[in-house]
């Protein structure tokens, strides 16, 4: 029998990926399910198989017996749900962006810090086996001293109506991703983000709707450098990142299955990067969730962590000169 009852909330497209890595961790079991849209919920009851099913959220949690809810709802749905599961000191995993803009993730963190359950942010970059296999090298050899990553996609709909009062801009709701992967890999510990003290930053938009650009150089706590750039409205979705050490250079691809190019002393490394030590080809963030509630320990992407992605986001947004406060 599974150790831990699992309940979602939103059963949208991003629910998706969080009901396949439940299924598949035999520590979890899918008990029940709430969602508003009645075409969402009958799908979700046909293809996952809840014992429960739900349209009110709070009905679920005051009739079903959970230990954990994930919460993947629009970021501007979210503080109020996620609010409510810690309050009842329940598990949470919470959608990225963690709210709005980063007051709101601000008060995710201060209902956490009260809550019993331990609460997690779905960047799931940061659990990818290839970027972990690639983050061991690197503090391997002492390090890394420059990060890059890109964000493109074509144009967004996240300011149409509808969408634009609960989504925030492009670089918080969605190249957050990114962002936050240039705080991990450069990040000197396995459990360690590194925290950006100076943002040299440029935000702007294109002439249609739905492209915003962003240009960003940022310098971090342990003196290393990165840069970012995200621009909507080119001509493909396109997830990169590269990351330098001493000795060490890795291209990493994210846009579909992960690819990585190694290169390590001046030869590229044609040996397969070494999954086995950073928690096999399977290790995903549900895996780590399960760890860090059965062994009571702080998840990488905690939201005490993820407030300073969510600081660093803000800041590309608004073009931000100079030192971080």
């Amino acid at each position: 029998m599974a150790e831990l009852k699992v309940g979602v909330i939103g059963c949208g497209g991003h629910a998706q990926s969080h009901f396949s890595m439940i299924k598949n961790e035999s520590r979890m079991e899918l008990v029940a399910v709430a969602e508003m849209d009645s075409d969402r919920l009958q799908k979700a009851q046909i293809d996952h198989h809840p014992q429960f099913v739900f349209t009110d959220f709070q009905q679920m949690l005051d009739q079903v017996d959970l230990d954990l809810v994930y919460v993947v709802t629009m970021p501007g749905h979210l503080l109020p749900i996620v609010l409510e599961c810690l309050g009842r000191d329940l598990h949470t995993s919470i959608e990225k962006s963690p709210g709005m803009n980063p007051k709101e993730a601000r008060q995710m963190l201060d209902a956490a810090r009260q809550s019993k359950g331990i609460a997690i942010v779905s960047l799931n970059r940061r659990y990818k086996p290839e970027v972990l296999a690639v983050r061991k090298l690197l503090q391997e050899r002492g390090g890394a001293i420059q990060v890059s990553a890109d964000y493109h996609k074509p144009p967004s709909g996240l300011r149409r109506p509808g969408l634009r009062e609960v989504a925030p801009p492009e670089i918080i709701c969605d190249a957050i991703h990114h962002v936050d992967l240039l705080r991990w890999m450069l990040g000197r510990t396995p459990t360690e983000a590194a925290q950006a003290t100076e943002v040299y930053a440029h935000s702007y938009h294109g002439d249609r709707e739905g492209t915003p650009r962003y240009n960003a150089i940022i310098t971090f706590d342990n003196g290393c450098r990165g840069t970012m750039m995200s621009h909507y409205g080119v001509g493909y979705r396109v997830q990169t990142a590269e990351v330098h050490a001493e000795n060490m250079s890795a291209y990493l691809d994210l846009t579909a299955l992960p690819e990585v190019t190694l290169y390590l002393d001046g030869k590229k490394c044609e040996a397969p990067l070494d999954l086995d030590a950073v928690g096999g080809a399977g290790f995903n963030e549900t895996r780590h969730f399960a760890d860090c509630i059965l062994n009571d320990t702080n998840p990488w992407s905690s939201l005490e962590d993820i407030v300073y992605t969510m600081d660093l986001c803000q800041a590309i947004e608004s073009g931000h000169q100079g030192q971080l406060c």
